[in-house]
């Protein structure tokens, strides 16, 4: 069994500390649980004591960790010595750590009332709307937001909230950002009323009076790459960096399976049969699907797994490439790996997320004669009329019921 002394390269804590000094030696053994290397893990040993010393000079007892002492300190530190930018989020790391075990109350006396307001939401969200983390990170970006272009600096007087003060937040979202992303803020902001009038913040029922933004469906064409730049963009990631061929292994899912970004975050090893030869994908709504694992697919993934991937006890599959060695964060992640790809490969197309490989999935299909119904199954639609926009690149469907323009040749 290894000592503390052989898993970190810190020095012993013999000194007096502050509220802090006893939960150090954990929070530097779960770095290196988590891959960091000895040299990084005594820097944020020397962060994090630094970080006690000072509560201690200022008598801040334990309960006043917060996000607002971390800033105070990091200002305080700025100015006497040079800093590194993962300071602040080694301090966020602890304080996250000591509120999982329940060290520190997660609501804690010096939050504001719109933090106390959002925290409360996001618990409304989570357990009785069922939302996942992804969605409920959006609703709370959008509801923050109005609110504070609403209050401001002043008091969160959610009483004096009205139809007027909904529609201008709408009007204005409207004309600076996309109409999916108006919609988006809409549905945030029905989610946030309907919640302040359950717990009796405010008497009107203002949810009924967001308007609805117009997002025409199947008003634009999908996004997609031709299939020769499908197969550049793989042909550049088969390179011998770790870092490339992970990434690459991340690409065959989307171009072959037509996953989603979330889907690849959330896989797991228990997710893979290597006997029956399948993947259990999931899906939105909680959904779970089992895909036949393509041969080429299967021997990249095992190669990764295998070779390439960090050792850890995170049972995600993909992992960061450096500390800490756990799951992707999000489909944010994802994107960046497809956005690599395409400069590799010198692609510009118009949108460069991971979508992208699966609508040139289903446009591939499509023009190779497979049928709606045969494509909503591959991608796992619930809806047929998510499939729907892809029979507008069925030229050839579509030149068949082609009228003669007026006047012109026949």
């Amino acid at each position: 069994m290894q000592s503390h002394s052989d898993r970190n390269p810190c020095v012993p804590l013999k000194e007096a500390g502050g509220p802090l000094h006893s939960y150090i030696p954990d929070f530097t053994d779960s770095l290196a649980d988590r891959g960091y290397s000895k040299e990084c893990i005594a820097y944020k040993f020397r962060l994090v004591r630094a970080f006690d010393q000072w509560m201690r000079q200022r008598q801040i007892k334990m309960e006043g960790f917060t996000e607002k002492r971390i800033q105070g300190f990091i200002r305080h530190r700025a100015k006497r010595y040079s800093k590194q930018r993962g300071d602040a989020a080694t301090l966020r790391s602890l304080l996250k750590r000591l509120q999982e075990a329940n060290v520190i109350s997660h609501l804690q006396p010096t939050m504001t009332p719109l933090d106390q307001l959002q925290l409360k939401f996001a618990q409304y969200l989570t357990e009785q709307r069922g939302l996942r983390p992804k969605s409920v990170r959006q609703y709370l970006f959008h509801t923050r937001r109005f609110l504070l272009e609403r209050f401001a600096d002043g008091p969160l007087s959610l009483r004096e909230l009205n139809a007027q003060d909904i529609v201008r937040c709408i009007l204005r979202q409207a004309r600076i950002v996309s109409p999916h992303a108006a919609r988006c803020m809409a549905k945030a902001l029905r989610s946030l009323l309907r919640f302040l009038q359950q717990s009796g913040e405010i008497v009107i029922d203002l949810a009924a009076r967001v308007p609805s933004v117009a997002n025409w469906n199947l008003s634009g064409l999908p996004k997609y790459l031709l299939p020769q730049q499908v197969k550049l963009v793989l042909r550049k990631s088969n390179q011998d960096d770790p870092i490339v061929q992970r990434d690459r292994v991340i690409l065959l899912l989307l171009v072959r399976l037509g996953l989603r970004a979330a889907e690849i975050v959330e896989m797991t090893l228990d997710d893979i049969d290597w006997e029956a030869g399948e993947l259990t994908v999931r899906g939105k709504g909680g959904r779970l699907d089992k895909l036949p694992l393509p041969k080429d697919v299967g021997r990249a993934l095992a190669h990764y797994l295998k070779q390439l991937r960090p050792p850890c006890t995170c049972r995600k599959v993909f992992i960061r490439s450096a500390a800490p060695h756990e799951g992707l964060a999000d489909s944010a992640a994802v994107d960046i790996v497809v956005q690599r790809a395409l400069r590799r490969a010198g692609i510009s197309p118009p949108n460069r997320g991971a979508h992208l490989f699966r609508h040139s999935l289903a446009t591939h299909m499509v023009r190779n004669g497979a049928s709606m119904s045969e494509i909503a199954k591959i991608l796992r639609h619930q809806s047929e009329s998510s499939t729907a926009i892809y029979a507008k690149v069925d030229l050839s469907a579509l030149r068949s019921i082609t009228q003669p323009w007026p006047g012109g040749a026949a």
